[in-house]
This record gives structure tokens, C-alpha cells and sequence, in this order.
């Protein structure tokens, strides 16, 4: 096809063959048409690239690029809980807000509400989470800066909901190391795939945040451990009280903070415990898999976490394929966290 000629065409030039001479006041030769088709692709090839050039100045994401910025919100209680995405951290959860009080302490690629997973690749010897870590924020090498190392795939949102595909980023980037402890992976982008689907309230409660995640674990490679942090969340520094419920009493009880895990939810308040976050398993949505609870308070940083872990080993091999958990994360003063705590304690009949 030759571009902007409409009677110059291969079969017009036959048909004028013959039918005699052919009329060059209205006909190009083939290779006149064919430069001209050429510099017509060269002018918008440049046109495209100048475009490009100048969203990226201007810090403006490629035109196919999948937004992950939103906010929901829903009445909660007293208040209201409203949650924000942003494309900064690739869809993940940068602000989580009720009762006018911030729950995230949202600093670099790491410290969000958000999922990672870590694996062994297969190797003897000490595991160490951050060798081998898809993270969905992004990278540490992505620091504070606007952008995420990892690819968000696919993003939708409602009122009340919101659902996100992506590519995770490893935390390490190839040649970085934690705390002496190179990395194992080869490149930024893993293929390891996360899904979640964030819902505000579950059921009857208001004060819920209804939490389901799938990790997709590829092929290769091969694994013996894989140790999911279906769930964690970091918290400013006026939340430094620790606690855990108890399924037996259904009560929270004091706890240290840390670090460490135990098979019972963990809440973090500020001291007068009218703002409090806590997170348990439902348990039978996480693959016949037990959760472990663990809690943190970073000094240097003045941040509290916790976090909600799935562990699975097999001597071999952990099968690939998807890994689906689903979680309540409680928002409320701690008296509103015990209250919703204990009544799915009863209707699960059991520890959560």
C-alpha cells in the first residue's frame, strides 16, 4: 500500500499499461510513492517520540498507562473509614483514614497497607525474607520517589471497593544486599502476580475492611518455602500499644511489641485506645493454612506494624499457582475492635 495515493496504486498502473499510455501528469512512480510513504512514517514516528519525550518532562505517566489512584469511602461508626490509592505505589493502599485520625505511615515503597511474599529459591542454609521478595508497593531502590518498579495490570474502583492486578516488583534490586544478604533475583520485575479486592464493610459491620488476595506463583523457579505476608500495615508513631485478642476470653490483653509472632490477632492502638487497627483470618478462606500474627515497633523509625503470615513448605517442591487468602482489618476505637473480634470468634466457633 502506498500511503496517500489513491490512483497511483500497482493495479491502476497495469490497468493504464493496458490501455495504452499512461498519463504521468497524474500518476507516481512506484518509487517516488514509496520514499514519500517513508517520510510520512519517519515524521510521525518523531512526532510520537517528541510527545513522548515531553509527558515524561512533564512527570506524566505513558499514555497506556493503568491508573491506580482512588479513594473510597464508606460510613463507619462514628465516623467514616476512607481509603486512597495512589499510582506512586502501583495501586497499593497509601492512606487509610477514620475518624479524621491517619492509620498509614506512608514513607518509602515498603511502609503501606499492602501484600509481599518472600521464597527460598531452593536453597539450604538461613532464610532471609528479603533475598527473594516480591513486594506490591514497588522497590527499596524506588525510595520516596513518584514511581513504582512494579506493573500494575489492571485496576477498577466503585464507591466502596476497589480491585487491582499486578506484577510485583522484588524489594532488592540485583546487586543490592539486606543487612549483608545479597539478593537472589536477577531482575527488578518479578513474575510473580498479586491480586486484591478491598471491599469497605463485610456483612453487618461497618467497621470492617473486607481483604482478599491471591499471590500467582510461577513455574520457576523452584521452591521449598514460601512465606506470604498476606497482609501488613505500618503505623505512625502515636500507635505504639500492643495488643492481641483472645479467642478464648474475647478479650484484648496487653502484648509486647515485639518482635515477633503468635497464632492470635494482633491490634495496635495509640495509648488511649480510641484509634485502634487490628486484622484477623478468616479462617476458612486461606487453603486449610494456619495465619501467624506478628508485630514490630521500628525505634529509629517510630513505626508500629503488624502483619498477617502464611507459611508453606514442602520437602520438594511448593506446587506453583495461586495461593488465595482473605482477611478483616478492624477500624475503630478498641473497644469497637473487641467487639467485632469476639463476635467472629463465635461465629466461626472456634479462634479465628
Amino acid at each position: 500500500m502506498y500511503i496517500g495515493q489513491r490512483d497511483g496504486t500497482p493495479q491502476n498502473l497495469a490497468r493504464a499499461k493496458a490501455g495504452g499510455a499512461m498519463d504521468r501528469r497524474k500518476t507516481t512512480r512506484p518509487s517516488a510513492q514509496r520514499a514519500r510513504g517513508m517520510e510520512s512514517f519517519r515524521s510521525a514516528l518523531i512526532l510520537c517520540m517528541s510527545l513522548w519525550i515531553e509527558r515524561a518532562a512533564r512527570g506524566e505517566p505513558p499514555v497506556n498507562h493503568v491508573s491506580g489512584a482512588a479513594t473510597i469511602s464508606r460510613p463507619a461508626g462514628r465516623s467514616e473509614i476512607r481509603i486512597t490509592t495512589t499510582d506512586r505505589l502501583a495501586g497499593a493502599i497509601d492512606s487509610l483514614k477514620w475518624d479524621g485520625v491517619e492509620f498509614i505511615d506512608s514513607f518509602d515503597h515498603g511502609r503501606q497497607l499492602q501484600s509481599a511474599a518472600s521464597f527460598d529459591c531452593a536453597r539450604e542454609g538461613e532464610f532471609w525474607a528479603e533475598q527473594f521478595n516480591p513486594t506490591e508497593a514497588g522497590s527499596r531502590a524506588d525510595g520516596t520517589g513518584e514511581h513504582s518498579s512494579s506493573k500494575l495490570l489492571t485496576f477498577r474502583a466503585a464507591a466502596t471497593w476497589l480491585e487491582s492486578t499486578s506484577q510485583m516488583a522484588f524489594w532488592l534490586a540485583p546487586g543490592e544486599s539486606s543487612f549483608g544478604r545479597p539478593a537472589l533475583n536477577t531482575t527488578v520485575l518479578s513474575n510473580y502476580r498479586f491480586k486484591k479486592r478491598v471491599s469497605l464493610g463485610y456483612e453487618s459491620q461497618d467497621q470492617v475492611i473486607d481483604y482478599q488476595v491471591t499471590f500467582t506463583v510461577p513455574d520457576e523457579p523452584r521452591h521449598r518455602l514460601a512465606q506470604f505476608e498476606a497482609l501488613t500495615a505500618y503505623m505512625p508513631a502515636d500507635f505504639h500499644r500492643f495488643g492481641r485478642f483472645d479467642p478464648v476470653t474475647r478479650r484484648l490483653v496487653p502484648l509486647d511489641p515485639g518482635p515477633g509472632e503468635q497464632p492470635d490477632p494482633v491490634v495496635i492502638s495509640d495509648v488511649s485506645g480510641s484509634h485502634a487497627l487490628g486484622v484477623l483470618a478468616l479462617r476458612h478462606h486461606n487453603q486449610g493454612l494456619r495465619p501467624s500474627y506478628g508485630r514490630f515497633w521500628f525505634e529509629q523509625e517510630q513505626v508500629a506494624k503488624w502483619n498477617c503470615v502464611f507459611r508453606v513448605r514442602d520437602s520438594e517442591q511448593i506446587a506453583p499457582g495461586e495461593y488465595a487468602f482473605r482477611m478483616l482489618v478492624v477500624v475503630g476505637t478498641n473497644e469497637d475492635v473487641q467487639r467485632i473480634m469476639s463476635q467472629w470468634a463465635e461465629a466461626e466457633g472456634a479462634s479465628p
